[in-house]
């Protein structure tokens, strides 16, 4: 079963013309005042809106930059850590057979390669979480 509308009367309606006929100039005034003032604050909701979008796209744009640069920064770091890696490996195994039976001697060379290559990789770690953080 449809639902019934509900109509308003006739009086009802002229009652609400009456009461539009029957305002002074000031409160006509007064009225167009608000109604344009309502019509400003919808513009500058608009205008608020399409500032907040465009505010947000530039922010994410220069966030996707920060990380390409943090992830290139950081490769370009684990080369050098991987590089030191491999030179405390050659530095070891020239120690060794040069050493003969001194592992006193090559421990602590690979202790001064290590301490080296850790203060590296530390100083990579801080790097990162600085820029993070930022």
């Amino acid at each position: 079963m449809a639902a019934k509308k509900t109509r308003k009367s006739a009086r009802a309606k002229g009652a609400g013309r009456r009461a539009g006929l029957a305002m002074s100039q000031a409160e006509k005034a007064a009225y167009t005042e608000i109604k344009q003032g309502v019509k400003h604050l919808e513009k500058s909701i608009s205008e608020i809106t399409k500032g907040l979008r465009k505010t947000e796209k530039a922010i994410e744009a220069d966030a996707r930059a920060r990380v390409r640069a943090l992830r290139a920064d950081a490769r370009a770091q684990l080369g050098v850590l991987k590089s030191k890696q491999r030179e405390a490996k050659s530095q070891l195994k020239q120690v060794s057979a040069a050493a003969g039976g001194s592992w006193q001697e090559i421990k602590q060379s690979a202790d001064a390669i290590l301490a080296d290559a850790r203060a590296t990789a530390a100083s990579v770690v801080d790097r990162l979480r600085d820029a993070i953080t930022r």
